[in-house]
């Protein structure tokens, strides 16, 4: 009795192993090596995005070098990044959680709380803040993880509930209740400080984007990263090879945890200040919206789906209180008049035309034999 054959000795793999290799690589067309190269222009165009004059009507108010613009950006890959940290759950472990919204907020609530109440500078009170986001992370998903399916989304669900409506009573003026807590700003630094160093705030943004890429990307492609897919896929036939998932899924559970309180300190600079808006649950549901619109378990589709998805979520603001809106019928001025509604239609026009989002627009179509 022969045994199966191995992920590395299938035609299949065979082939995607020849096509990565070097003899492969130097025999393609040079406009294909060149393409792979495109994250690092990305990459670099962003970084001098803050020295440009460029102007994109429609799509920023301002030239993209502008305080106003390099705002909303750095908001697009913040989420971006935090819908990345998301998908290490969803996409790559196959866990639907609820409750991803507490320890961004974390990370945001406990930085102001710590600068403000022990004095500590910004830095120390931000690696501290993450450090509580963490312990939050690895507390409620050791409870969490218990239960597993629909029984782990509702635990994740009541927790995140639970936080929120903590937020909003306010326990000894702690939380700032609905107006959120304001940073102090002789805590922050004078290079973070005012709006002539918003360009510092993007860099701040782009920088925790690259971390959460890399990441998530070497925690993916490692040994356990291979396992979190098995628990994905069949979770019963990982615990017959002798694994025990539950540790497995605690370990996904605190690196998503850790990377949205690195977020949720991002945040706290652009936005100045901790909002109770940050721990409900529709946060998350926007984080899964995110995810599923830019392609769930793909590299870049969650980034892809974060970033669309906070433009349009500021940007069909300005399009809903516009002339051109007002002047409609009122059978579509109305609809058209809610940007939820523009993204709600958005969302199920992605959905029903690609339901694998929008990183399928890459790809060819498979001819199986």
């Amino acid at each position: 009795m022969t045994p199966a054959a191995t992920p590395a000795t299938t035609p299949a793999a065979s082939t995607r192993k020849a096509a990565a290799s070097p003899e492969a690589d130097a025999d393609a067309p040079p406009w294909r090596r060149l393409g792979r190269w495109w994250p690092a222009l990305v990459l670099v165009a962003l970084v001098t995005a803050p020295f440009s004059s460029l102007s994109l009507p429609g799509l920023l108010d301002g030239p993209i070098g502008s305080a106003g613009s390099l705002q909303l950006l750095a908001l697009c890959l913040v989420f971006g990044a935090l819908a990345t940290g998301y998908d290490l759950l969803l996409g790559h472990t196959g866990l639907l959680s609820f409750g991803h919204a507490l320890y961004f907020a974390a990370g945001s609530y406990s930085t102001e709380l710590i600068a403000a109440e022990a004095g500590l500078p910004f830095w120390p009170s931000a690696v501290l803040g993450v450090l509580c986001g963490v312990a939050l992370a690895w507390a409620l998903g050791s409870v969490a993880l218990r239960v597993s399916g629909i029984a782990f989304s509702m635990v994740t669900l009541a927790f995140a509930q639970a936080g929120s409506i903590l937020v909003e009573r306010d326990p000894g003026g702690v939380t700032g209740g609905e107006e959120g807590r304001a940073v102090p700003a002789d805590k922050l630094p004078a290079s973070l400080a005012g709006i002539d160093h918003t360009a510092n705030l993007y860099w701040i943004a782009l920088a925790y984007l690259v971390l959460t890429l890399a990441v998530v990307r070497w925690a993916v492609r490692s040994p356990t990263g291979r396992v979190w897919e098995g628990i994905r896929d069949n979770e019963t036939r990982v615990e017959v090879l002798g694994l025990r998932p539950y540790g497995f899924k605690l370990v996904a559970f605190v690196v998503a945890g850790a990377l949205a309180a690195v977020g949720g300190v991002v945040h706290l600079l652009l936005t100045g200040g901790a909002t109770p808006q940050t721990t409900t649950s529709d946060f998350t549901l926007s984080l899964l919206v995110m995810v599923v619109l830019g392609g769930s378990g793909s590299r870049w589709g969650p980034l892809l789906g974060g970033v669309l998805y906070t433009w349009a979520d500021h940007r069909l603001g300005d399009l809903a209180g516009s002339d051109a809106v007002s002047g409609l019928p009122s059978v579509l001025r109305v609809p058209l008049s809610q940007p939820l509604f523009l993204l709600g239609t958005l969302f199920v026009v992605t959905v029903v035309a690609l339901p694998g989002g929008l990183t399928r627009l890459g790809r060819r179509p498979r001819v199986r034999a």
